[in-house]
């Protein structure tokens, strides 16, 4: 096993290039932000990539070094090609792990992975998020508390068209009354999957600590221990087979 987990951030990088207020909060991306509280940690290597970079910046030496892929998107989901979009699920059924974040509860892979529609309803104010830690033995709420609150921001409501989580982490209430399952799990393949709600891009999410604790966690949770590729083998017997009269049968056709 490597001595360090490799994480690869990728992220739309097209709001911040855009939108001054999005600039003004992630001046180098949302990725990079979300990368810089990641580095730090010893057990970690961690790059970036992004939506307009050749492949995405996904190339097949990418992802076949990446040990769990962090994605964030929004506007651009229809821009992500599709042989990306295969190679990244090829690499979570070997054993890759997945976070996914916000907005890319839409994305191509995401509801590639799950088989559902992945909707929800949404509404861009001044809630406050209230996200429930009901899942305190799980690894990715380890430090969280019983609950943590985001001052602002964007609201997601159920029903959310996702299937039954394995396993629930948190559940948030809106200042407008909404509850959403905001943390969730599931197994692809030899993959782990964690989707994590909080993180429009108009509002400092992703420099909240408790956030930054859940994703750091997540991490380390959805690590790839294995890598199992595909493959459909024609099998020998390990014992001897008994003769099989059908097949003798046939050998005689033709030659009465």
């Amino acid at each position: 096993m490597n001595p360090t987990l490799r994480v690869t951030v990728w992220g739309e990088f097209r709001h911040e290039k855009k939108n001054p207020k999005v600039a003004a909060l992630y001046p180098r991306g949302m990725h990079e932000t979300i990368a810089d509280f990641l580095r730090p940690h010893s057990d970690f290597t961690v790059r970036t990539a992004w939506l307009d970079q050749p492949e995405h910046g996904l190339t097949d030496a990418v992802l076949a070094s990446t040990d769990v892929l962090i994605w964030w998107g929004h506007q651009a989901h229809d821009d992500v090609h599709n042989d990306v979009v295969a190679k990244i699920k090829t690499r979570v059924l070997e054993g890759m792990g997945l976070i996914v974040l916000h907005s890319a509860h839409y994305s191509k892979i995401f509801k590639t992975l799950l088989g559902t529609t992945c909707s929800l309803k949404w509404r861009e104010a001044t809630d406050k998020e209230r996200l429930w830690n009901i899942n305190p033995a799980h690894p990715i709420t380890q430090g969280i508390g019983e609950y943590f609150e985001i001052p602002a921001e964007e609201m997601y409501g159920e029903p959310f068209g996702i299937p039954e989580p394995e396993q629930l982490i948190f559940i948030s209430w809106f200042t407008g009354g909404e509850v959403f399952r905001s943390g969730a799990t599931w197994q692809r393949g030899n993959g782990r999957i964690f989707y994590f709600r909080p993180g429009h891009e108009t509002y400092p999410t992703y420099h909240h600590p408790q956030v930054q604790l859940v994703i750091t966690n997540a991490v380390r949770w959805a690590r790839a221990t294995v890598c199992i590729p595909d493959h459909c083998p024609n099998a020998p017997a390990l014992e001897p087979l008994p003769p099989d009269p059908e097949a003798a049968a046939r050998s005689t056709i033709g030659h009465v």
